[in-house]
């Protein structure tokens, strides 16, 4: 049962939202345009923000579910499905089968799966995304220390040593995921967030 359970919590963060609702309000293939990451960032970008933060909505719920899910299924104290549900859920939004396992970059629904583990934690973090992208305008730079601060903070707070581990880990994933952005980031040709080039966005297309 834990292993279907992990499965379905595996192709439920596969489903790629980010491709799906560019498809079907602006009838375009989103690896096509900007960055080419069919994550929320990339729609919000390229398609404008309301299609961008639904995209990130969609993305948090598939790490939210699966671990609230296996918290009802299988017992509030049985950390190890939920962790493995949303590792799961992770892997899946990053490597997702149905585009040739190249999806996101795992912050949105990373977010979803640390709401439902570590709220507070969770809401600290990204009052240090929002701080830290105000001042740089990077969202990959502030991903990156909020994924990190959500880590210490987990062994801060003394929380349980799988979820500590795991947000150890899930950092190491973001950073990794992210290698692409550090390199332009250290060379200082990270685009800021609102500079993009203007031919990569499509919003007054149909």
């Amino acid at each position: 049962m834990v292993y279907v359970y992990v499965l379905i919590s595996y192709l439920f963060g596969s489903v790629p939202y980010g491709y799906i609702i560019a498809k079907l309000f602006k009838n375009i293939d989103i690896r096509d345009f900007g960055s080419g990451n069919p994550g929320a960032t990339n729609v919000f970008r390229v398609a404008g923000p309301r299609l961008g933060v639904i995209v990130f909505a969609l993305d948090c719920l598939k790490g939210f579910l699966p671990v609230i899910g296996a918290t009802y299924f299988f017992g509030n104290s049985n950390y190890a499905v939920a962790l493995l549900a949303g590792l799961a859920a992770i892997a899946g939004h990053i490597f997702t089968p149905f585009l040739k396992f190249r999806g996101g970059k795992g912050v949105a629904t990373g977010t979803g799966v640390f709401l439902a583990l570590l709220p507070l934690i969770t809401l600290a973090g990204a009052l240090v995304f929002l701080a830290v992208f105000l001042v740089g305008r990077y969202v990959s730079l502030s991903s990156i220390i909020a994924g990190v601060c959500v880590c210490a903070l987990s062994w801060v707070a003394r929380k349980p040593i799988g979820v500590c581990v795991f947000a150890t880990a899930t950092a190491i994933l973001i950073i990794y995921t992210h290698r692409s952005n550090i390199s332009r980031l250290l060379n200082g040709t990270e685009n800021r967030f609102g500079n993009e080039d203007q031919k990569s966005k499509i919003r007054n297309q149909n």
